[in-house]
């Protein structure tokens, strides 16, 4: 079946979760009365339940509802030949979402979730990149704050030093400013699900352990590990480990080397969040250390859990990233967004990693965003998701 003749243009999965519906009132907000709104539906284990949230989140009432399950392979297939684009929010994807990635590889369907499961990941690109490079079909992971805001602050950076320079520069620092924002349940059963595989299969430490896990048979150079709290003079600030980084750092490799290493292959990249300077900063950077060792506390949220609407509005995050020229010369780029980082936000950029697919002619193969939308989505966040992507002189 041809892409272009399919019935659906986007199908959100897991609509009746939590951020699964954050994406879809996206739709409705952003697309809703257009007369080019794409043919978009909703897609759940529960026609009932569908019935319920898009009545909920004000969507019209013919918003086609489409039954799936990740247990029966058979609906994911005749979801996947229904639609050019599917975006899933079924989490942890490890534990349910390796027949979809294989159906959409299968049949050539574009593909974009939320993942931050790098050992999962690795796993869907040995097993199926070379069929959705065959298919066409474009896979797109992490599509959501992990890692879009710093994948593509990478690329637009690094654009710019080209500009500037002539030349990418070797090395960047991305630096987390400011953040508010909370964890949900989804975010907590991923990282329970990962440490359970670990468990199960110690191998999976190296890999989640390596900067270059998903850059399979390139090896670059030694990467700062991000994991020392220090003070950093020209920012004067203390730098503390950031808990996405393993995730995100490894994302911007990806982009690199599907890229043909724009950046070049000596790239060196870490991230790390900003505390106060002085006293203070150093014992808040230090008191991150410990925290990492238990992100989620005594008693992790539920599955279909997460921030209140006003928690979500009141969030915020400020990205810096500081690029260095080997002769001491150096160039800043900011990505700052509105609204909660990990829903209110993520669910805008999963909206709109859709959206761009739509409009993509970019190869098949499991990528990531900004290997595969780059600027493109840079200009579809900045227009409908209120992030920007600036130089800061």
């Amino acid at each position: 079946m041809s892409n272009d003749s399919r019935e659906f243009d986007i199908v959100i999965y897991g609509a009746t979760g939590y951020t699964g519906r954050l994406v879809a009132e996206h739709f409705v907000r952003e697309y809703g009365s257009r007369p080019d709104a794409p043919k978009w539906a909703m897609a759940g284990r529960s026609r009932d339940k569908l019935a319920e949230v898009r009545d909920l989140i004000g969507a019209p009432a013919d918003t086609p509802l489409v039954i799936a399950d990740a247990s029966d392979p058979g609906t994911l297939n005749a979801l996947c030949h229904r639609t050019r684009v599917v975006l899933t929010t079924v989490g942890p994807y490890q534990v349910y979402g390796s027949e979809l990635v294989a159906a959409c590889a299968r049949s050539g369907t574009d593909y974009a979730d939320l993942c931050g499961e790098p050992a999962w990941m690795r796993e869907m690109i040995d097993a199926h990149h070379e069929h959705a490079k065959a298919s066409g079909a474009r896979i797109a992971f992490s599509s959501g704050f992990d890692s879009i805001p710093f994948d593509l602050g990478v690329l637009m950076l690094q654009k710019e030093a080209v500009a500037r320079f002539g030349t990418p520069v070797p090395r960047v620092r991305c630096r987390v400013r400011d953040m508010k924002g909370t964890f949900s349940g989804g975010t907590a059963a991923s990282l329970t699900a990962t440490m359970k595989a670990v468990a199960k299969n110690p191998r999976l430490v190296s890999l989640l352990s390596s900067p270059f896990a998903l850059t399979p048979g390139f090896e670059g150079p030694d990467q700062p590990a991000g994991m020392i709290p220090h003070y950093e003079d020209d920012l004067g600030r203390w730098a503390a480990p950031f808990i996405m980084a393993t995730i995100n750092t490894k994302n911007v490799h990806r982009t690199n080397f599907l890229s043909g290493f724009p950046y070049g292959e000596d790239f060196r990249y870490d991230e790390m969040m900003l505390t106060s300077p002085g006293e203070a900063g150093k014992a808040a950077a230090n008191a991150v250390v410990e925290l990492l060792k238990n992100p989620f506390g005594a008693k992790p949220p539920a599955p279909g859990e997460g921030p209140t609407p006003e928690e979500r509005e009141n969030g915020h995050y400020d990205v810096l990233f500081v690029g260095e020229m080997p002769s001491g010369e150096k160039l800043r780029y900011a990505v700052k967004g509105r609204y909660d980082p990990g829903y209110g936000s993520t669910s805008r950029m999963l909206g709109e990693t859709g959206m761009a697919l739509l409009a993509s002619d970019a190869p098949g193969g499991i990528g990531t965003p900004g290997s595969i939308l780059g600027e493109a989505l840079v200009e579809r966040l900045r227009d409908h998701a209120e992030i920007t992507f600036a130089v800061e002189e």
